[in-house]
């Protein structure tokens, strides 16, 4: 018997962009497959409602790939995909696999030789790097550094001087929460003349998307907190 093919679905970065992120692809995807593995079943369900999915949702079978349901291993999630059934992958927002959980269900995939596809949609990582002006052809995205405030510090430095000596593009995120004290660090430890871009609200009404020497931010440092934000650093 044929394996099935699993569907690699974006999910959009804010409530407000749902129409924006969507292409007919992912709409005649999401009414083809009946079956998925998402990181937030609660979320997964209103993305599904929002993209025109018309099957009843009882009918769906969904997986929840959540933190807490990570440590009973990969088998449940592929009963469907090994008898021939297409499945999706969702992440909570964005791309599955990149900055959010996935990358371990695409591997298992490959592994056992099963068909991924992945389809269009938003990636914070992406758009900010398309928004900064920094350089497209060289760049390395970090995800989340030390919380440790002096492991922090170093980090920051260590990410500079690889932007200067590479001339590379730095990307990194912070929880949002935290998006304060992040944005202090890097302003008091890069040089005044390293460039920053900090991409905040992504796709949403509020979007922030804004390049500067650190000197221009010392003197207008934006207030972060609870929202979801992208830091590019980069050196000409």
């Amino acid at each position: 018997m044929a394996y099935g093919t699993l569907f690699l679905i974006p999910v959009p970065l804010a409530d407000e962009a749902a129409a924006q992120s969507f292409t007919p692809y992912l709409v005649d995807t999401i009414n083809h497959v009946n079956e998925y593995i998402v990181e937030n079943e609660k979320t997964a369900r209103r993305f599904l409602k929002l993209a025109g999915l018309k099957t009843p949702q009882s009918e769906l079978v969904i997986h929840d790939y959540g933190k807490h349901n990570r440590d009973a291993g990969l088998k449940e999630f592929f009963r469907g995909l090994v008898v021939g059934k297409d499945v999706g992958l969702m992440s909570e927002a964005g791309c599955p696999g990149i900055a959010d959980p996935g990358a371990d269900i695409v591997a298992e995939a490959h592994r056992k030789g099963i068909k991924v596809v992945p389809l269009v949609g938003p990636s914070s990582i992406l758009l900010a790097l398309m928004a900064s002006g920094f350089s497209g052809q060289s760049f390395t995205f970090h995800g989340y550094l030390p919380i440790d405030k002096l492991e922090r510090s170093k980090r920051i430095k260590e990410l500079e001087t690889l932007a200067i000596n590479n001339k590379q593009t730095q990307l990194f995120i912070e929880t949002p929460f935290r998006n304060d004290s992040m944005l202090q660090e890097v302003l008091r430890t890069c040089k005044p003349t390293t460039r920053l871009c900090i991409a905040c609200d992504i796709t949403a009404p509020t979007e922030f998307i804004k390049t500067m020497p650190i000197a221009e931010w010392l003197k207008q440092v934006p207030d972060l907190r609870k929202r979801p934000a992208i830091y590019l650093l980069f050196h000409a």
